[in-house]
């Protein structure tokens, strides 16, 4: 139960830091300034204190007309920490359904109208989060690196034994004078010689220490690469966890990791500036972070293998495809191409971002 209000709390406190960079929040009250039934009674704005001539200061663009009750108290915890309002259902609908035209309207400059991507991003990076512990999906922290290693080698020597008694068998059954003996004689020598070098690998790969075990491994003489395997080795639970929280924490490299490999689909193309990519890698993160939060409560709530097989295998290309080809006014076989590249620069941004981790945790 605490680990699922650690959760929510968790959801809330990125909803709150998401609002934060973005333009136009309210300012909070004054003190000594008159009420009106919970509301101020105001004919100068309260932020900059230039005389009000319309809803909105003409000079900072603070709300002319603020309130001080619990409601209003609320109200703001409501778009602040979960974006309920109009701008929301603006955005996730066009995120789903039409991630192109969104994104292009938001470069061309309907600000105002839409979740900037950077707020949507750290929400749904947090609210990632939040779900995935509420759910249990977390890496382990109790692992037995020994235990499924020792439980092959346990089961090939097992496997190994029991031939290798057949063989010996079928030699004491054959006449001193069978021709087959010679061939027998040396199954039973083939089968004794394999056993004893599946026991010196045994012994040389795994180094037991009661429950566990760690792997040898060569040092590599660069100081933080060998220090960072000694960890692994030491406690590969804790850098597990470590791993997991840095990549939250660090998920907002994926954004310059990814921006000059869209570049690179786009190089000849000069109307197209790194901002434009950067909208679009950042739309298009916040989205793959909403669909793997529903896929993963679709698997948690019992959904059978061949639908989220399915959607994990469709959904992630075909919004990429419709986002490039809205984005950038492509044709569908420019938009193809460039998905078919794409998705191979996806494996190659994983693989460095993972790397990255890595590197960040051996400190």
């Amino acid at each position: 139960m605490s680990d699922f209000g650690e959760s929510i709390g968790t959801a809330v406190e990125g909803g709150l830091f998401a609002r934060a960079v973005r333009a136009g929040s309210r300012a909070n009250a004054a003190s000594g300034q008159p009420l009106d039934r919970g509301h101020f009674a105001e004919s100068a704005c309260l932020n900059c204190q230039t005389p009000l001539q319309g809803p909105h200061c003409h000079q900072c663009g603070q709300q002319a007309h603020l309130h001080r009750t619990l409601g209003a108290f609320l109200h703001d915890l409501l778009h602040g920490a979960l974006h309920f309002e109009g701008k929301t259902w603006a955005t996730l609908p066009m995120l789903a359904v039409k991630p192109g035209e969104l994104t292009r309207r938001y470069i061309e400059g309907e600000r105002k109208r839409f979740v900037s991507p950077m707020a949507l991003f750290l929400f749904t990076i947090f609210l990632m989060f939040a779900i995935f512990q509420a759910i249990g999906l977390t890496t382990p922290t109790d692992i037995d690196t020994g235990a499924p290693m020792r439980a092959t080698f346990e089961s090939a020597e097992q496997s190994l034994e029991t031939e290798s008694a057949e063989a010996r068998a079928e030699l004491a059954a054959l006449a001193p004078e069978a021709p087959e003996r010679a061939a027998a004689e040396a199954r039973v020598a083939e089968l004794r010689t394999r056993l004893d070098e599946l026991r010196r690998g045994e012994a040389a790969l795994v180094k037991n220490a009661g429950d566990s075990a760690s792997f040898t491994s060569p040092e590599t003489g660069i100081g933080f690469i060998d220090k960072g395997v000694e960890k692994w080795r030491e406690n590969p639970g804790l850098m597990l966890y470590k791993l997991q929280a840095n990549g939250y924490k660090f998920s907002w490299l994926l954004i310059p990791i990814s921006v000059p490999f869209v570049w690179l689909l786009f190089a000849w193309k000069r109307h197209f500036r790194a901002y434009d990519h950067a909208i679009f890698v950042t739309y298009s993160i916040a989205f793959m972070s909403l669909f793997f939060i529903a896929l993963s409560l679709a698997i948690k709530a019992g959904a059978p293998e061949w639908l989220y097989g399915t959607l994990l295998f469709l959904v992630p290309p075909i919004h990429i495809y419709r986002q490039l080809r809205g984005a950038y006014s492509l044709s569908r076989f420019s938009a193809f191409w460039r998905l078919l590249v794409l998705l191979f620069f996806v494996n190659v941004i994983a693989v460095l971002f993972f790397n990255l981790l890595l590197v960040i945790g051996a400190f």
